[in-house]
């Protein structure tokens, strides 16, 4: 029972039912009572009438045994001798309770007035039976237009419903009519209060999606045109490789061709780990790790490419720095920035790694001897595939990009500045970590 209808129109008409059963039984009842202070009354009345009667002729008499009558008179003297009956029967109340009163002879009850005079008793009575039966159909009978109103109300509440209901199914529509590619927002006009919030939410999503998607074209297209150059290269020096014509020129070929596979193999790895990073990828199981050993174990990885610059890299890590995170994406992180300072930083120059705590905060910074980035570039150095010379014709212009989308999944912020080296400081600031003591 998922639908919203269903579960409204159940709730409403088990609302109507339990109203109308309620309403039934406060009318049956105000009813029944009602019947039985009227049948009293009409006891009452006929014996207070006969009271005031002299003697009864034959003739009232006879007028008083109609059989179909269900009231019976008795009369009797003062001293107990019965003088009259309306009608024979074969139980009958054999004395008088002054006013009304319930008096049970033999296997039936009656219903009986009673009122005397100085010469004589008169008592009215009526089987409780035929009273009850006549009082509970007159009862029926007030409820029973509750029968007729309860199935009309019923269609009047599926109706309703149906109605209010209709601007969801209008939605539903709509979107059930779209494909992959209609990513406009829906229709917001004339919506209700409470629809229009959820038709809000689908079109921001919807947004997002759009943005999303010409994200990921986008990114497919240009690492498309980034992977045609290095593929076209490395079917050039094969084809060099082959017309060799002696063994310095293969030499030179193999070498040319190495470095190209080299490059291949670097931009698809930036490319895998990049989508690894982006939003909307797979969440990365985040542990507690310390940052300075991660640093220090991604600084041992550029060392060599560093020696055969000439670069020095120092590190400066000597505690513990705690972080919530993925080892292996911050790995490449660290990587990035210490390889991106070692390979922009002119030969023989130095590149000093930071690791440390400010004001709580865990931080990384990778200072160089390089040209820098001027300051208004220094947000479009983020972008993929985006050289700023013709030099960095080596790189992949990814490096700086993964360092974002790493640093944003977790909740960290990357900044560029100027550096005491003379060159570029890039500085990651991850959130201040909660104490672990209590």
């Amino acid at each position: 029972m998922n639908s919203l209808r269903v579960r409204l129109l159940i709730s409403l008409l088990a609302l109507l039912a339990l109203a109308a059963s309620v309403m039934g039984a406060v009318t049956y009842r105000s009813v029944l009572a009602q019947s039985e202070a009227l049948f009293d009354y009409q006891l009452r009345q006929m014996a207070l009438s006969l009271r005031d009667q002299g003697e009864i002729a034959p003739d009232q008499a006879r007028a008083f045994a109609d059989e179909q009558l269900d009231f019976v008179v008795q009369i009797w003297t003062v001293d107990g001798r019965s003088i009259y009956a309306s009608r024979e029967h074969s139980e009958l109340p054999a004395r008088a309770l002054l006013g009304l009163a319930d008096v049970t002879v033999g296997d039936q009850t009656w219903r009986t007035f009673s009122v005397a005079t100085p010469q004589r008793v008169i008592q009215v009575a009526q089987p409780l039976q035929i009273r009850q039966r006549l009082a509970a159909n007159a009862a029926l009978r007030s409820v029973a237009p509750l029968l007729f109103i309860a199935p009309a109300m019923a269609f009047v509440i599926w109706w309703v419903a149906a109605l209010t209901l209709k601007p969801l199914s209008q939605v539903a529509a709509d979107v059930r009519r779209r494909d992959e590619q209609s990513l406009t927002p829906l229709a917001t006009e004339g919506l209700p209060e409470e629809v229009a919030p959820l038709v809000s939410a689908l079109n921001a999503l919807l947004q997002r999606l759009h943005r999303s998607l010409d994200t990921q074209r986008a990114f497919v297209s240009d690492a498309a045109h980034e992977l045609r150059s290095p593929l076209t290269a490395l079917k050039l020096q094969l084809q060099m490789l082959k017309r060799a014509g002696d063994d310095a020129a293969r030499n030179a070929a193999i070498e040319a061709l190495t470095s190209g596979i080299d490059r291949a193999v670097r931009l698809v790895e930036q490319l895998l780990m990049l989508a690894r990073s982006e939003p909307g990828a797979p969440p990365a199981v985040m542990a507690p790790l310390d940052l300075s050993e991660v640093v220090r174990q991604a600084v041992a990885e550029t060392v060599p490419y560093a020696l055969s610059r000439g670069t020095e890299v120092e590190l400066f890590a000597d505690e513990p720095v705690s972080v919530d995170g993925d080892k292996t994406a911050l790995a490449v992180l660290a990587r990035n920035l210490v390889d991106n300072a070692v390979r922009y930083s002119p030969a023989a120059s130095r590149v000093e790694v930071r690791v440390s705590l400010e004001a709580g905060a865990p931080t990384l910074q990778v200072d160089d001897a390089g040209p820098g980035i001027p300051a208004d570039e220094r947000e479009r150095v983020f972008d993929r595939f985006y050289r700023r010379e013709a030099r960095d014709a080596d790189g992949t212009g990814l490096g700086l990009a993964i360092v974002r989308s790493v640093a944003a999944r977790h909740g960290a912020q990357v900044s560029l500045g100027e550096s005491p080296l003379g060159g570029l400081r890039a500085t990651v600031r991850f959130k201040a970590q909660r104490s672990s003591s209590t």
